[in-house]
């Protein structure tokens, strides 16, 4: 069986923002078109950043995929690890602020920044 990683940023049991990979099984199509089996998806939204972008630390609002289309982005997170996403790549971003929780730079989310020449285009794909 067919798969696609799928990197999953996500709020582990401590607040702090972790990264873990997971496996998408391409089970239905054909040999020459693999397909998943149907997401639900409810809004899609296309982002340009500049050469030289860079967030705050800040949380994911609302679980979502995000698809690089062009350029890189790397994601920063508290622990001081990070990973550089490229064109075509893509990860699941579900690193909400916990329930009841305030949010606190130095505990909880995550920063991105624009990495290399190209301006950075992503898509995110919300649940």
């Amino acid at each position: 069986m067919t798969q696609l990683k799928k990197v999953i940023l996500f709020t582990d049991t401590d607040g702090r923002a972790r990264f873990r990979d997971e496996f998408v099984a391409l089970t239905e199509g054909t040999p020459q078109s693999q397909l998943s089996a149907l997401m639900p998806a409810a809004a899609c939204q296309l982002r340009q950043s500049p050469v030289g972008f860079r967030s705050t630390f800040h949380c994911s609002g609302n679980p979502q995929w995000l698809f690089v289309l062009g350029g890189q982005m790397e994601i920063f997170l508290q622990d001081g690890s990070s990973r550089v996403f490229g064109p075509g790549e893509f990860f699941y971003s579900a690193d909400t602020l916990p329930e009841g929780a305030t949010f606190d730079p130095t505990v909880h989310g995550h920063w991105s920044r624009q990495v290399g020449p190209d301006p950075l285009v992503t898509l995110f794909v919300r649940d």
